[in-house]
C-alpha cells in the first residue's frame, strides 16, 4: 500500500519499488511507473496501484479419482503481473486518494481465477486416474497439467498475468482410506519384522544349541579327566601304601634285629654280671669262713647298726658293757669311785 501524507489540501504519495502507480488527472495519465513519489490533489486524481512482485497463491481443493475416491490436492502457484496497464484496465486496482487503500479486491479476483483454472485441470486429470495411480504419480501429472493449462489460459495474458511456477505439495485421500491403504504395507513390514524376529530367534536357538553341545562336550571331557584323576589317585594311593608297607617292614626288621642284638648284649652282660657276682660271693664266703666267730658277730652288729635308724646316744649298764667287751676280747674298764 502506498504511503500518503496530507499537506495544506495537497496529498503526497510515495510508493514501493514493487508497486506500479498509475495517476490520471482529469482523464489524462499524469504519472505511470513503479516506485513513484509525487504531489497531487485528491479531488482531481484517479490512482491505481498494481503490485508487480512475485506473489505466492496457496490453494487446496477436493477432487475425485476414477474409482470414486475423494482426495485433497494442495498446490501453490507463483505469479506476477507483467503488464500493469492491462491489469489496471481489466481489474479494479484503484486506491482511495486520501488513504491509499484499494477500493476493490483485485488480488482476490486473480486468486479466484487462478484457483478455478488450476482446479479445473486437476479435476480433469484425476477423474481419469485411479486412486493408487494418483497417489504414486499424481503429483507430477497434476503439476504438469496445471502448468500447461495456466499457460494456455487466454484470460491470464489478457489480464497481464504471468504464471512463474506451479508446485503440487500433496495429494492425500481421506483418513479412513489412507489408513486402509497403509494396512498392506504395514502388514508386509510387520511380516518382514516377524520374519527377522523368527530368524533371529532361530539363530539364537542354534547358538544356544551349539553352546549346550560345547558345554556337554566340556562336561564329558571333564568327567573323563576326573576318571583319569581318580584312577591316578588310586594308583598313587596303592603305591604309597605299598611303599609305606615296605618301609614299615624294613623298620620292623631293623627294630627286631636291634632288639635281638640288645637281648644278646643284655644276656651276655647278665652272664658276666652273674659270674662276677658269683665270684664275689664265693670270695666273700671264703673270707667269712676264715674269720673267727667274734669278728662275724661284730660285722653282723655293724651291718645291723647300719640299717638301724640314727641313734644319738646309748646308755649301757656296766654289766652289759663288761660282757660285751669280754666277748670282744678287751679288758673291762675300772669302776669309778
Amino acid at each position: 500500500m502506498a504511503d500518503i501524507t496530507k499537506r495544506f489540501g495537497w496529498r503526497h504519495l510515495r510508493s514501493a519499488p514493487t508497486a506500479h502507480i498509475r495517476h490520471h488527472k482529469r482523464g489524462r495519465l499524469a504519472h505511470d511507473g513503479p516506485g513513484l513519489s509525487f504531489w497531487y490533489r485528491s479531488l482531481s486524481a484517479a490512482l491505481s496501484e498494481v503490485p508487480v512482485n512475485d506473489r505466492e497463491l496457496a490453494m487446496a481443493f477436493h477432487a475425485r479419482t476414477s474409482d470414486f475416491q475423494d482426495v485433497t490436492v494442495q498446490a501453490t502457484v507463483t505469479y506476477r503481473i507483467s503488464d500493469p496497464a492491462e491489469a489496471a484496465a481489466r481489474l479494479d486496482f484503484s486506491v482511495d486518494p486520501d488513504t491509499g487503500v484499494w477500493r476493490g479486491a483485485p488480488l482476490e479476483q486473480i486468486a479466484t481465477l487462478l484457483t478455478e483454472t488450476a482446479q479445473q485441470h486437476t479435476l480433469d486429470v484425476l477423474a481419469r486416474t485411479p486412486l493408487a495411480g494418483a497417489l504414486v504419480d499424481g503429483v507430477a501429472s497434476v503439476r504438469n497439467r496445471v502448468a500447461e493449462g495456466l499457460a494456455a489460459e487466454p484470460r491470464l495474458p489478457a489480464t497481464g498475468i504471468d504464471v512463474v511456477a506451479v508446485r503440487v505439495v500433496a495429494i492425500r485421500p481421506e483418513a479412513e482410506v489412507e489408513r486402509a491403504l497403509r494396512t498392506p504395507a504395514r502388514e508386509q513390514i510387520q511380516q518382514e519384522a516377524d520374519r527377522a524376529t523368527y530368524e533371529r530367534r532361530a539363530v539364537a536357538v542354534e547358538r544356544e544349541r551349539t553352546i549346550a553341545e560345547n558345554e556337554l562336550a566340556s562336561q564329558i571331557e571333564l568327567a573323563r579327566r576326573e576318571e583319569q584323576l581318580v584312577e591316578q589317585r588310586g594308583t598313587n594311593t596303592r603305591r604309597e601304601a605299598e611303599e609305606s608297607a615296605a618301609a614299615d617292614g624294613v623298620r620292623a626288621e631293623a627294630e627286631a634285629a636291634r632288639k635281638v642284638r640288645l637281648a644278646h648284649a643284655e644276656a651276655a652282660a647278665a652272664r658276666e654280671v652273674g659270674a662276677a657276682r658269683a665270684e664275689s660271693q664265693a670270695a666273700w664266703l671264703r673270707v667269712h669262713a676264715e674269720v673267727d666267730t667274734g669278728t662275724l658277730h661284730a660285722l653282723a652288729a655293724t651291718r645291723f647298726a647300719e640299717n638301724l635308724p640314727r641313734i644319738d646316744s646309748v646308755t649301757l649298764s656296766p654289766d652289759v658293757l663288761t660282757g660285751l667287751l669280754t666277748r670282744l676280747g678287751r679288758p673291762a674298764p675300772e669302776a669309778r669311785a
